[in-house]
């Protein structure tokens, strides 16, 4: 056996390549947000994460240019050492007050934020409770928060997973554990996939009984739901209730990075303590000084969040009422359930060729059954650009026996 036979042996992409089907890593060629171009056409895009609009806004353009004459294009080391710039400080104080929370500390990227906060807070003996459908970072995080309770002479932590969303699920598995231990329990706060919204207000209820504390993923949350675009806690009035949130820079703040919001003291021990920030180079002086542009237009302008509701409760109504299986949640994403890997592939090929480029999500990605067509939109989607979609949708979805 040679370490690579798994690599030779798989084929599924390039066979999918071969039908023409394929959905993944086609380059943009150049993008003002509603509308890109990919292989030299126009197509309208229904499948970026860019809620606001904001990558393609002057003032978001302009402050990544500034922070490179001044700042040049790296910051060389990291935050722990050479790599603090004044506007990661700045950042971090803006990010705080516009969350609620004491304190803030960035990451270099969205994925490894979780990464930076798991495993850094949960010791051996300690818990984390986590949902099952969580997203991906999550995940990693939990599986290095293990393997290091593994190393730690021989004691252990666990990570104890619980059905998706499922309040009285997460009560009867957290009720199993040791109710002296400290735990976390562990959700996205708008999950990235259906767009489901959390049910904090019973998860709340489940944290205070058993003594746990609470972090929250919402990248998909900030911008777009809660007062002003403050996220998951936000939307039910729970700030206080919350004792962590997470967030990313790729998608309202248009740029890259993440970061967590806390009280003080958590934030100051993840700063002497989490090895994703101290052995990481800093964010790039341009991602900062965008995110901060990016916040700056978020607190001004909150027609933005209207407008992006408006654009994905339009969607959603007319994808339901062509007889399309939609997922209800009021977020930005919109997923249309297929069911089938190969119509999936199918049908995002007709809508690619038609103009339109959405998100294929099929297994192992999703369970099966859940194969699907995932759509998010923007503040800067015009009303021709949906009708458009809604069109391509429809004569697609007939033609291809997705709809009657």
């Amino acid at each position: 056996m040679d370490l690579f036979d798994k690599c030779w042996d798989f084929t599924r992409a390039d066979e999918v390549k071969a039908s023409g089907c394929y959905p993944y890593f086609h380059p943009i060629e150049e993008s003002e947000g509603p509308v890109v171009q990919i292989e030299g056409r126009k197509i309208i895009m229904a499948g970026s994460n860019n809620y606001l609009g904001l990558t393609a806004h002057p003032k978001v353009k302009e402050a990544a240019i500034q922070a490179v004459h001044k700042y040049g294009s790296g910051c060389s080391g990291s935050r722990y050492l050479t790599g603090t710039l004044d506007l990661h400080v700045e950042l971090e104080r803006r990010l705080a007050k516009f969350m609620g929370k004491e304190d803030c500390l960035l990451y270099s990227t969205g994925f490894q934020t979780a990464q930076g906060i798991i495993p850094t807070l949960v010791q051996p003996g300690e818990y984390v409770v986590s949902d099952k459908d969580n997203h991906a970072c999550i995940v990693a995080g939990n599986l290095i928060a293990t393997g290091v309770g593994a190393l730690a002479d021989g004691a252990t932590h666990w990570v104890a997973r619980y059905k998706h969303n499922d309040m009285k699920h997460l009560e009867t598995v957290i009720s199993k554990l040791p109710r002296e231990a400290p735990k976390l329990i562990v959700s996205d706060g708008v999950f990235s996939t259906s767009g489901e919204i959390v049910d904090l207000p019973d998860m709340v209820r489940v944290a205070r009984k058993y003594n746990a504390r609470i972090l929250l993923d919402d990248a998909h949350a900030i911008g777009v739901i809660g007062k002003g675009g403050r996220g998951t806690a936000s939307h039910f009035n729970l700030e206080s209730e919350v004792d962590l949130t997470m967030g990313t820079f790729s998608k309202t703040f248009a740029s890259l990075g993440g970061f967590v919001v806390s009280d003080r003291a958590v934030i100051n021990y993840l700063k002497h303590h989490a090895p994703a920030l101290i052995f990481s180079a800093s964010p790039t002086p341009a991602s900062v000084a965008s995110a901060m542009a990016a916040l700056d237009i978020l607190e001004s302008e909150p027609w933005r969040i209207d407008k992006l509701m408006r654009n994905a409760r339009k969607m959603r109504q007319g994808l339901k009422g062509m007889g399309y299986r939609v997922c209800e949640h009021d977020s930005a994403v919109v997923p249309v359930i297929i069911g089938n890997t190969e119509k999936v592939l199918l049908m995002w090929k007709a809508l690619f060729d038609a103009g339109v480029f959405v998100n294929a999500f099929i297994r192992p990605g999703v369970p099966p059954g859940m194969e699907m067509l995932r759509t998010s939109y923007m503040a800067t989607h015009e009303d021709e650009h949906l009708d458009k979609i809604l069109n391509v949708f429809s004569v697609i979805g007939k033609k291809l026996g997705a709809i009657s």
